[in-house]
């Protein structure tokens, strides 16, 4: 069989682009795109070259490469709080994490002249808890939420690097990775293609989802290994460093990862971090970083911790993941408010684990910046939990076939003639039509989401069936729905149309708040409806209220009092109220602003809070009469960060806006 031109063409674009890059990395030590992005057309080349060994050369860039099963897992609290730390991602915040350090060894009275890090590799797994009485391990579980944790003793006894007993007649409650190698994936997942069922992303998706089978004989025919790195309580007496904490880890016969260095300075530091962002392809367990911990015992224990993390310690993680793939089209979708975002649809790849098709290209004017077009190869990166961005195009492999995207003038998405029209002042699109399905799609969605009415158990896919079979056609019709309607739909069973029916009953009550948000009205997003709520007090004054009264309203200006007026003037929206209201009760609202310093302070949040959701401390600072804001700004008086904080973070140190940690937001909030 012939092998297609494009194949042909690909291959030898390929190499060239790789040799390109491979000179500039080693010989002009100027490098344009990422190691990861490199190694990803690399890889495409390998995979074309053993497809097609015809193509293959003497001089292609790749020669140059030489118990019985449990019913259920029993919960447990940890005797000790389990902690996470805090990330950092380049050198700077490294800086600026070890100047807080050293500014809290000063205030202790401690001397910071010889202070010393003990570096250790982060070792993508599963954090397991090991306690031993008298030598003997006796319970072994999983973090879970850092409180509580499940009871997974009968699968890490499996663990052979896990010892049973001891070599010294201690108690203690010992830390560590629970992981399995590359080469083990590879195997198990060979043998899941041969049975039909589905791989496993990467090796810690598989340490994760083997330590958690309930059949201990199967764990231990997949050989997972751990690494032990922390004592939490020890009978005896604790050793004065975390290095010699690890050597005497390892005297009672645990496995410690043998990549450990202690130095005296940051450079130290840095240079370790480099060295094993290289090297970590080369170890048969995954890598996602450094752990860099204050070595001295003491210093940690004046350090403490904040609501979350250890002070003493940080994770400086390796950048974010990049890969190469292709884009296939570039498609539209449309929102609850009518705006037009572009998607790019890819060729599907792995990147951090998870397989990606699609990514938002955000508006016209990112197409614009990234000169994108169908066809092109492109870098996806992922930092993170963010979702994956497309960060650039490889020109490079441009062969003259991409086709450039044209905006343009209709969008059939948007019903009707497909008219658009740009939004003022901004850069995004909107439909002209108001009533399209797919804006109505999305407003149903958003109707049930957790912000509005919280209607938990009916998702996007049970309303697609919903508005499929016509079941609904807007807001009220949810609160109509009988057993019989549902238990009548394919795939439907009696418990989970219980549930459904059960949480729409719940929802019946709803406060001010929620309803505006449930009602999708341009510009009015979560803070707004909440000011309006406590503005007006009803729905009846809201729906005759002036633009001019509306725009007294603090944190309400002139184009979100139109967007509230407008709506409201609307026949089809009263009638949606009107019917809603016959099905749901507005319940008065019992918040009250209480005096404190807090008051007329705008507070912005990210990250993951642990010992309160998002929405309870949102409703402490609103008590407290502070603002919420969505991003930061020099307007913005303080940053309350919990874990996995992201950019936000970064953007307020970056405009000098005060960061507080959980415990000291907690303490801030509980003392007024």
């Amino acid at each position: 069989m012939a092998i297609p031109k494009k194949i042909t063409h690909r291959v030898k674009k390929l190499r060239e682009t790789i040799e390109y890059h491979r000179d500039l990395y080693h010989t002009k030590d100027a490098p344009k795109i990422s190691d990861e992005a490199y190694d990803s057309l690399f890889r495409e080349l390998e995979e074309l070259e053993e497809e097609y060994p015809e193509l293959k050369r003497n001089n292609t860039p790749t020669e140059r490469v030489g118990g019985e099963p449990l019913k259920e897992f029993v919960k447990m609290t940890h005797v000790v709080r389990q902690w996470s730390y805090d990330d950092v991602f380049d050198s700077l915040s490294l800086k600026k994490w070890d100047e807080k350090v050293r500014n809290f060894i000063a205030k202790a009275g401690l001397s910071h002249e010889q202070v010393e890090y003990c570096c250790e590799l982060k070792i993508d797994g599963l954090k397991i808890i090991l306690t031993y009485e008298k030598g003997v391990l006796v319970r072994a579980a999983t973090r879970g939420d850092g409180t509580v944790g499940e009871d997974v003793t009968q699968n890490v006894k499996t663990i052979t690097s896990v010892p049973l007993i001891l070599s010294q007649p201690v108690s203690l409650i010992a830390v560590g990775e629970a992981w399995i190698a590359h080469s083990e994936l590879e195997k198990i997942n060979t043998e899941r293609v041969a049975t039909g069922e589905p791989v496993y992303a990467n090796t810690r998706n598989l340490a994760a989802g083997t330590l958690r089978q309930l059949d201990p004989k199967l764990v231990s025919k997949r050989n997972l290994k751990a690494f032990v790195y922390d004592i939490e309580r020890y009978s005896g007496d604790m050793p004065e460093t975390q290095s010699e904490e690890l050597a005497l880890l390892k005297r009672l016969g645990f496995e410690i990862n043998p990549h450990v260095g202690v130095f005296d300075s940051l450079p130290g530091v840095e240079k370790y971090y480099q060295q094993w962002s290289k090297k970590k392809e080369t170890l048969d367990y995954g890598l996602d970083g450094i752990v860099i911990k204050i070595n001295a015992r003491k210093i940690q224990e004046a350090l403490g911790y904040t609501g979350k993390s250890p002070r003493w310690g940080v994770a400086y993680k390796f950048p974010a993941v990049q890969v190469t793939t292709v884009v296939e089209d570039i498609v539209f979708q449309i929102g609850r408010t009518g705006v037009i975002t572009p998607v790019a649809h890819l060729r599907p790849v792995t990147v951090a684990g998870s397989t990606v098709s699609r990514a938002t290209l955000h508006n016209e004017d990112e197409i614009k910046r990234l000169d994108v077009r169908i066809g092109d190869t492109v870098i996806l990166q992922k930092a993170g939990d963010v979702i994956p961005d497309i960060v650039e195009v490889v020109t490079d492999l441009r062969t003259g076939k991409e086709k450039k995207f044209v905006w343009p003038k209709t969008v059939a998405l948007c019903g009707g003639d497909g008219t658009i029209e740009r939004v003022p002042g901004q850069a995004a699109w909107r439909c002209v039509n108001k009533n399209s399905f797919e804006q109505h799609k999305r407003k149903m969605y958003h109707f049930v989401s957790k912000h509005a009415f919280n209607i938990d158990k009916m998702g996007p896919k049970i309303i697609d069936v919903l508005l499929r079979e016509n079941l609904i056609t807007d807001f009220a019709d949810i609160f109509t729905l009988k057993k019989g309607d549902l238990l009548q739909l394919p795939r439907f069973a009696e418990k989970s149309v219980d549930n459904i029916l059960a949480s729409v009953e719940k929802s019946r009550k709803v406060t001010l708040a929620r309803f505006i948000i449930g009602l999708s009205i341009l510009n009015v997003g979560e803070e707004t409806a909440i000011d309006l709520a406590q503005h007006v007090g009803t729905i009846e004054k809201l729906k005759n209220i002036t633009i001019e009264e509306l725009e007294r309203v603090e944190g309400v200006g002139p184009i979100v009092a139109q967007s509230v007026c407008d709506f409201f003037h609307d026949k089809n929206n009263l009638k949606i109220i009107h019917d809603l209201l016959k099905q749901v009760t507005i319940q008065a609202s019992s918040f009250k602003i209480q005096a404190s310093v807090i008051k007329g302070k705008t507070f912005v949040l990210t990250g993951t809070l642990q010992t309160m959701t998002r929405d309870e401390a949102k409703e402490k600072i609103r008590m407290l009469g502070g603002d919420i804001s969505s991003s930061v700004s020099k307007e913005t008086d303080y940053v309350v960060a919990g874990e996995n904080p992201g950019s936000k973070k970064e953007n307020a140190e970056r405009l000098g806006v005060p960061v507080l940690g959980e415990d000291t937001f907690v303490k801030m909030v509980n003392s007024m």
